[in-house]
């Protein structure tokens, strides 16, 4: 053999060393990568909560679509049911912040939603309330916005050239028993526990894939009858510290505590062993979820603010019990950079046009313009 094939052996064996290294090394680092794969679920994820919440009213027709026509991975909803049996996307159990029940129906303001007919509801104003908290994003089109159903947020997910997955939460599914099954024969009818088409070249493809659909709970006994009822559709379980959910350091609280800031106090909160959150990780994967959706504290504070269960070693764990971590609610660029290199999957956000960019995924057209073009 001669010296020059010899050295470009050696250089060639080299080059593959190092690609391989460096191929290993890109594996390592980005775990999630391959279990969202496996789960059919895009990676990284946009996940628009509540739809695109920053720029409209919350889980209404115009913040899911400006959240479709963005390009968000999924459309995030929580799920409740009316009192004659209709499920509606709505977050709290009562209707006072995000409606003008107080002037339509004075005596029932604090009625919890289960105690409403569909009929009723519709009778609210689910926008006006945003113009008020937020006069600097208000806009006269949001006054007289609805309540709507899960069939209305479906209708708009399919409704455009984007193809947004659903990704859906039992909201206080004790009071709500039967919604699993109630859930999974709205999805049946509806065709998304089975393949649907594929979005044209160049759109969002999300509900084309195997992920199409992800459900979400805090409650363990609501994530075992949703993987009762949809054994093959992927499931996240939510996480908090306190509160009967994964046990805290301490058993203080928030009221009781004296602090003044409480995204403070909750930063302040400490997970009270290694072997307390194994416990709930084990758990997750034992029954049926292929993810954790983790609280995080954001650099900045504010009320979605919580406490830190994205640190490194939490993320390690998670993914090595073959769950992906998609942490709520980010809205800004200095937190999606800090905890995507922690080692996350995705975000939940209220600004998805922010966190598109982040992932060099701009939309090709202006909030505005999308906004003005959907009629608002």
């Amino acid at each position: 053999m001669s010296r020059s094939l010899l050295s470009s052996t050696a250089l060639a064996t080299t080059m593959a060393a190092v690609l391989l290294t460096s191929g290993a090394a890109s594996a390592a680092s980005d775990p999630g990568k391959a279990l969202a794969a496996k789960a059919g679920i895009p990676w990284p994820a946009v996940i628009a909560h509540r739809g695109a919440s920053f720029n409209a009213p919350e889980e209404t027709l115009p913040a899911y679509t400006l959240a479709r026509e963005l390009g968000a991975d999924y459309l995030e909803m929580d799920i409740q049911r009316t009192k004659d049996g209709v499920l509606i996307a709505l977050h709290d159990d009562t209707l006072e912040r995000t409606t003008n029940i107080a002037e339509v129906y004075p005596d029932r303001a604090k009625n919890p939603v289960s105690t409403f007919t569909l009929e009723e509801l519709k009778r609210l104003d689910a926008g006006a309330w945003f113009n008020k908290a937020h006069p600097d994003r208000a806009r006269a089109s949001y006054a007289g916005l609805k309540i709507l159903t899960l069939d209305e947020v479906i209708d708009i997910a399919e409704g455009g050239k984007n193809k947004p997955g659903l990704y859906i939460e039992t909201k206080v599914p004790a009071q709500f028993p039967g919604i699993e099954e109630d859930l999974k024969a709205k999805l049946e009818q509806r065709g998304w526990l089975s393949q649907r088409p594929a979005a044209e070249k160049g759109y969002v493809n999300v509900a084309h894939m195997p992920g199409r659909v992800v459900l979400q709970t805090f409650e363990k006994y609501s994530l075992d009858l949703l993987h009762k009822a949809m054994p093959n559709t992927p499931k996240v379980l939510l996480l908090w510290l306190g509160d009967g959910y994964i046990q805290a350091e301490s058993d203080t609280t928030f009221k009781d505590s004296g602090a003044k800031d409480k995204a403070a106090f909750y930063a302040s909160q400490k997970v009270k062993s290694k072997a307390e959150f194994a416990a709930w990780m084990n758990w997750a994967k034992a029954h049926g979820a292929i993810g954790t959706g983790p609280a995080a504290a954001l650099k900045n504070g504010g009320d979605q603010s919580y406490m830190d269960l994205v640190q490194p070693w939490m993320n390690t764990m998670a993914h090595e019990h073959g769950l992906i971590i998609h942490p709520y609610t980010v809205d800004d660029a200095v937190d999606f950079k800090a905890i995507t290199a922690r080692g996350v999957d995705g975000f939940f956000t209220n600004r998805a046009s922010e966190l598109l960019k982040f992932y060099g995924r701009p939309s090709k057209e202006s909030m505005e313009s999308i906004l003005k073009r959907i009629g608002y």
